[in-house]
């Protein structure tokens, strides 16, 4: 029975992971909207992780870039576009068009990232058309067309359903990928599926799992490639199928007994115990129906096109691709980073899945009618910054990312830009790194924002859905398509670039899939190709291929006919594992980079959210126990993590899920959002010599106490700036923002600096200078304006309490009192479950009354019932027998 939707509801498509799931939106008529999850949509069957939840929080206009500037003055788009391809026109012509690049973004929709790269390497005649997608899967696209002959992910979502073994490789996909992992956790419940979890840190998906694997850094080559050795010893190769449908077999085995001659050896380049390797094996070699999913710990990294290959080795040794329950599967981090491999946004590829073979670049000439068609690749992400800190690119436009936040070597970035010529920026946040950097000649666009734009996106499984817009465009924001639309005719192009609507675009891109054809490229979109109009409009999700005859496959390969010249798969001979991080006496840790459970990205979205930032308020590294007793570090206290390339300063947090001589650091807070909490600054970011995808998990880096005279906490109901020298990081709190600080100055002088902020308002004040602690409330009226406390920084207060106070707007008198003591039970505790905003108070309140499992808890409670990315968390909770029994 189909649910009913009111009829100014619209279905679109969530804007954050590759899992994109189907999202309802309903518009409350005031600039937000109503979010829950679309139950017919395949992606998630109603289920919305908590950013998704929260969405209908991050639409506010706060921050917004609303008009179009030139050198931060104000313009209208007429003169702002005419400077864009007046800019253009002259770097072509005084340094030839390849002195142009466009950055582009996994954020864009399908039909801006068509546009985008038509313009770029169809007409201005540029190769250099790269993505932020680079540092997300651009090593299993590598691995892909290695094994295949083609960018195409074999199965779909319900093979998690359908698995008898799930083995997740280099993903904490409960947090990173939640809606996924819930369908993984439901199949062990239905059909007793097992977990393997592949990691250095055993995050909350290895605390789930019925096996982890604690990994040395780097080493999945050969562990994979001692799993290929084990399964020709065993006799459990599909012979046939190799004989029939692969190359490349006898080479790829010899390698890897070259690597891993015994299971010694993989022990010795692990760091596994033998028998954790054995357990491993004999469980993947005994299991038919196995899906192997693997994510950014394995593809960024120096050598993560090999460790792609490894693992599909093993899965076409068996025969175990493209059925029901089986095959390798890449879990895409961006919402349309797919979509971007389906238009050439790379820069090793042209459009349509096609490359730079010679009929290949003539087909696309001929389609597009292109008189400046590329015939070779691009520069990749890491060289393409290179170029311009060298001088080689003169003219950049960067859409929708946010590269000096995170991309590596960050810092050597921001200083490159400052030397171009031109320097476009579509965006929308106004106070991003990325739109705050200049060039010498520096033009701001304004886009759109999810919910206002209207499109395409792809998924991991190969899913086409809709994101509609249910929101009136703000200022002057305009579709990055019809921008770049724009310039191409200013450049001369018009007949090329007469799009009216993104329909138009989406059915030419359809059309380009679909031309000479044949059945010889996996991505067509054919049966797309004349969508009218209206049918755009309502089109349901679809999955490619899509040819004008024979529908939509969810699996391929099972027939053994892949798309290279002989229809066979490739076997690839990996090298063995670069092990070693050139630690250093200086340097004697690895920093591992990652995501947290509620934020994305670089936060210009999650950041509104006081819900999403209430679980990890302050930026963090963590530290194994051994290594804070080592270098002196506490837990809760400040240290500055220090690389070749650049330091920042961070909130300890003690686990033993990283290993010893290892940290992790997240990578969501900017120059916008924390004093000194860039991560892209620190990596070196070597890039694989195939896919040129950077390392992110493996840089030399130190680390070491850091001490301010105080700590404390600054809540106010308008942004309030940082005074210089301190240490600061901000979140959305309900009712304003809320600012965590370290500074060296005193009580004295910190009270003198409120009186500054708030003259004409009335403060209430406690001090105790002789012991170092300040509290003071803000009122205008009767109306709580701001509340701060300061305490030695050993002492530092805990500001949940003031949070809970804080957003009652007009206290009353007990309230005002307890902001000033510092002591009061009204708050809930830190926030464990971010869909419902349930506490740890709570939650230990309804264990201690009787809430003996992680289903009580939820009945209590409500935490861990919506995506479940809280469950690690709850069950850590509980007492260690019922923990046990729970699991």
């Amino acid at each position: 029975m189909t649910a009913h939707v009111p009829e100014q509801t619209v279905r679109t498509t969530c804007p954050y992971c590759g899992v994109g799931c189907g999202v309802l939106a309903t518009p409350d008529g005031q600039g937000g909207a109503g979010i829950a999850g679309d139950p017919q949509h395949p992606a998630n069957l109603g289920r919305l992780c908590s950013k998704g939840s929260a969405l209908g929080e991050t639409l506010s206009l706060e921050n917004r870039l609303l008009h179009p500037q030139v050198d931060g003055v104000r313009q209208s788009w007429e003169s702002a576009l005419g400077t864009v391809a007046g800019g253009l026109r002259k770097v072509a012509e005084n340094h030839g068009p390849e002195a142009i690049a466009f950055y582009l973004s996994g954020q864009l929709l399908t039909e801006d990232y068509y546009v985008a790269n038509k313009l770029a390497k169809g007409f201005i005649g540029t190769p250099h058309v790269d993505t932020n997608s680079r540092l997300c899967m651009s090593s299993a696209v590598a691995a892909h067309r290695r094994a295949f002959g083609s960018d195409t992910v074999p199965g779909c979502y319900e093979d998690l359903d359908e698995a008898d073994l799930i083995v997740l490789t280099g993903s904490n996909a409960a947090w990173c990928h939640p809606i996924l992992f819930r369908r993984m956790v439901d199949a062990r419940a239905r059909r007793g599926t097992k977990l393997v979890v592949i990691d250095p840190r055993k995050t909350q998906t290895g605390e789930e799992a019925d096996l982890h694997l604690g990994i040395r850094p780097g080493s999945d080559t050969a562990l994979f490639s001692g799993l290929l050795v084990h399964l020709a010893d065993a006799n459990a190769l599909d012979a046939r199928y190799v004989a029939e449908h692969t190359a490349g077999f006898e080479a790829a085995i010899d390698r890897a007994r070259l690597i891993v001659p015994d299971r010694a050896a993989v022990s010795r380049l692990t760091g596994l115990s033998e028998a954790e390797i054995g357990a491993f094996y004999d469980l993947f070699t005994r299991t038919q129906r196995v899906v192997t999913a693997f994510s950014m710990g394995v593809n960024q990294s120096a050598q993560g096109t090999d460790k792609g290959n490894a693992i599909i080795n093993c899965h076409l040794a068996t025969g175990r691709i493209g059925r029901p329950g089986m095959g390798p599967f890449s879990l895409t981090g961006q919402p349309n980073a797919m979509g971007g491999r389906e238009v050439g946004g790379l820069a090793n590829m042209l459009a349509a899945h096609m490359h730079f073979a010679p009929e290949e670049v003539d087909r696309v000439r001929r389609f597009w009618s292109a008189p400046n068609i590329i015939t070779g690749e691009g520069m990749k992400a890491v060289a393409l910054f290179e170029a311009i800190q060298r001088g080689k690119i003169k003219a950049l436009w960067v859409m929708g990312t946010n590269p000096l936040v995170s991309m590596p070597r960050a810092d050597m970035i921001k200083e490159a830009i400052a030397k171009l010529d031109l320097y476009v920026v579509s965006e929308v946040m106004a106070d991003s790194d990325t739109a705050r950097a200049t060039g010498r000649r520096t033009v701001l666009l304004p886009a759109l924002a999810w919910g206002e734009k209207d499109g395409t996106v792809t998924n991991s499984e190969r899913r086409i859905s809709r994101q509609r817009r249910f929101l009136k465009a703000p200022g002057e924001a305009r579709p990055d398509w019809a921008v770049l639309a724009d310039v191409g005719r200013r450049l001369g192009h018009g007949h090329a670039f007469s799009f009216t609507s993104a329909a138009a675009v989406f059915r030419q891109h359809a059309s380009l899939s679909a031309f000479e054809n044949n059945g010889t490229r996996d991505f067509d979109l054919g049966a797309l190709a004349d969508i009218s109009d209206a049918a755009y409009e309502t089109n349901a999700p679809v999955q490619w291929p899509l040819p004008k005859r024979g529908g939509s496959k969810a699996r391929l390969f099972a027939d053994g006919r892949f798309y290279t010249f002989d229809r066979r798969a490739r076997f690839v001979a990996v090298q063995a594992p670069a092990l070693a991080q050139a630690v250093s006496p200086e340097r004697p840790l690895v920093l591992n980079t990652g995501r947290v459970r509620d934020h994305w990205h670089t936060m210009t979205r999650t950041g509104k959210s006081h819900r999403l930032s209430a679980h990890r308020a302050v930026p963090f590294v963590e530290v194994h126990p051994d290594d804070a007793a080592r270098f002196g570090l506490t837990d809760g206290g400040l240290a500055a993590v220090s690389t070749e390339h650049g330091s920042a300063e961070l909130e300890v947090m003690l686990t033993a899920g990283v290993a010893p001589g290892s940290l992790f650091m997240p990578m969501h807070w900017s120059d916008a959002t924390a004093s000194k909490a860039r991560v892209g600054a620190l990596v070196r970011g070597i890039p694989d010599p195939v896919s040129g995808q950077p390392e992110l998990k493996a840089t030399p880096a130190a680390v070491a106490a850091v001490a301010y005279r105080a700590r404390g906490y600054l809540l106010s109901r308008a942004m309030v700036a940082s005074p210089p020298g301190w240490w600061w990081a901000r979140a959305a709190v309900a009712g304003g923002w809320g600012l965590h600080f370290a500074t060296q100055e005193g009580s004295r002088e910190v009270a003198l600096l409120m009186r500054g902020l708030f003259q004409g308002c009335e403060l209430a004040e406690y001090a105790d200078h002789a012991r170092g602690r300040y509290r003071c409330a803000v009122y205008d009226g009767s109306r709580l304006v701001a509340c701060l406390a300061y305490a030695p920084g050993e002492a530092r207060p805990d500001w949940e309490a003031a949070k809970a106070l804080f957003a009652l707007d007009a206290p009353e008198t007990p309230e005002r009192r307890a902001l000033l003591s510092g002591r009061t039970a009204a708050a809930t505790g830190p926030v464990v479950c971010a869909c419902h905003g349930v506490g740890l108070d709570v939650i230990n309140a309804a264990i201690a009354g009787g809430a003996h499992s992680v289903e009580a808890v939820g009945a209590a409670c409500k935490a861990g019932t919506n995506c479940g990315s809280c469950i690690p968390e709850i069950r850590k909770l509980l007492p260690d027998a019922l923990a046990r029994s729970a699991a």
